[in-house]
């Protein structure tokens, strides 16, 4: 008989997954990130930098206030634990994941996508030959060194990439190349994989599609608690439902994942055989759009009854929340979001709007407080500053005004 969940047991599987469980570190180590990662599977990157970089703030709604540097060491620095690659889309990995992935990179080697049908090989070998000799090296630099700087195409804005900068991409893609990092100007730094990846981890044989595959829907399961067949697939970004299907199917016959039936939901759900399964969550986090907990829309919708659409591209007069809005998390429930914005030269943390869900209890305004302060003091932010937006702007002004001593 299959086992039902309630939809408040799913969210709390789903948040106990996500590490919103675990027991604090004071202060955050190097430990906690690796054991965070470990939880999220992946830090999805992002440039918007209005509140701060989207790798970041997953990290923060988890572990607490942390030091930045933290991740900085950990995919830049001897020994690397993370690695940038197409994960989800552009996400920092753990190094492990890098042997999963050559399938991956072989099909991006032998399709050649969408970018690079005009780059020729020679220039690929031209490019790879030039970041081996030099090593970590931006887009520019490469384009500079091989006489490509300017040479752009004007067909598509916002893509009109060097042909080196097209060269570098397939290369990265194709697993030719890695990421060493970036730059202050959050340009990507390539550099061949051994100077990269641990020997360890280049070492290790690459997997076959089939085997990729069942391991990536296995990470996904265990970073989900619960989900069903379109949610496993989408946290890696899976191309082949049949293959995925297939791994599905694989892991429910070794026993890793359980068939469930949650509350609300139409299709079949699968529970990880080790998800925890807490009676309670006590969490205050607000949330990047690009968390996982969020970032597949309609999974935040059938488990928290909470309707998200990012509107960054939408024109101004047409949002309704704001450019950059974080939804809060107090216990297992979302119940409010807030726009914010970062104004690092006046040292203020604004928040031009805050909004509360129907349901939010009545503590929302004094917890969303707390948890604005905390974050901007991470931030080195010295006062929280809200706007006129939203039905919760009044009374979190109140709640801040009442706790006016400095920023922590």
């Amino acid at each position: 008989m299959t086992e039902q969940l309630s939809r408040a047991q799913a969210r709390r599987i789903a948040l106990a997954a996500q590490g919103f469980c675990d027991r604090p570190h004071d202060p955050p180590t190097m430990r906690t990130l690796v054991r965070t990662v470990e939880r999220t599977g992946v830090l999805q990157v992002d440039s918007v930098n209005v509140l701060q970089r989207a790798h970041y703030m997953p990290l923060y709604s988890r572990m607490g206030p942390y030091d930045p540097d933290l991740l900085r060491r950990a995919a830049e620095s001897r020994p690397r634990r993370l690695v940038e690659y197409w994960a989800h889309v552009q996400a920092l990995m753990p190094v492990d994941l890098w042997p999963v992935m050559a399938h991956r990179m072989e099909h991006y080697r032998a399709q050649q996508g969408k970018w690079w049908r005009e780059v020729p090989a020679d220039l690929a070998d031209r490019v790879r030959d030039d970041v081996a000799a030099h090593g970590p090296s931006t887009a520019r630099e490469v384009s500079a060194r091989l006489g490509h700087d300017g040479v752009r195409s004007r067909e598509h804005w916002g893509w009109n990439w060097s042909e080196a900068r097209k060269a570098l991409d397939l290369l990265y893609m194709s697993g030719d190349l890695a990421v060493a990092g970036r730059n202050q100007q959050f340009e990507l730094r390539y550099d061949v994989p051994e100077r990269v990846l641990p020997p360890e981890i280049l070492a290790r044989p690459a997997l076959s599609a089939d085997d990729a595959e069942r391991e990536l829907v296995r990470r996904a399961a265990r970073s989900h608690g619960v989900a069903t067949l379109p949610c496993l697939r989408d946290y890696y970004r899976l191309p082949d439902l049949a293959r995925t299907r297939a791994a599905v199917a694989d892991l429910l016959e070794a026993g890793e994942l359980i068939e469930v039936a949650v509350e609300g939901w139409s299709r079949p759900a699968y529970l990880h055989a080790e998800a925890r399964r807490p009676r309670r969550v006590g969490a205050r986090a607000l949330l990047s759009p690009f968390d996982p907990v969020v970032w597949e829309r309609e999974r935040a919708l059938r488990l928290f009854g909470f309707h998200y659409r990012i509107e960054i591209y939408v024109p101004p007069a047409d949002r309704v929340h704001g450019y950059y809005v974080l939804p809060f998390l107090l216990g297992d429930r979302l119940v409010a979001r807030v726009d914010l914005k970062a104004d690092r030269r006046a040292g203020v943390l604004l928040v031009p709007g805050a909004f509360g869900e129907d349901d939010a209890p009545p503590d929302t305004a004094a917890e969303l407080a707390l948890e604005l302060r905390r974050l901007a003091g991470w931030l080195g932010l010295d006062d929280v500053v809200v706007g006129e937006r939203g039905d919760l702007a009044v009374p979190l002004r109140m709640e801040l005004a009442a706790g006016a001593d400095p920023v922590a």
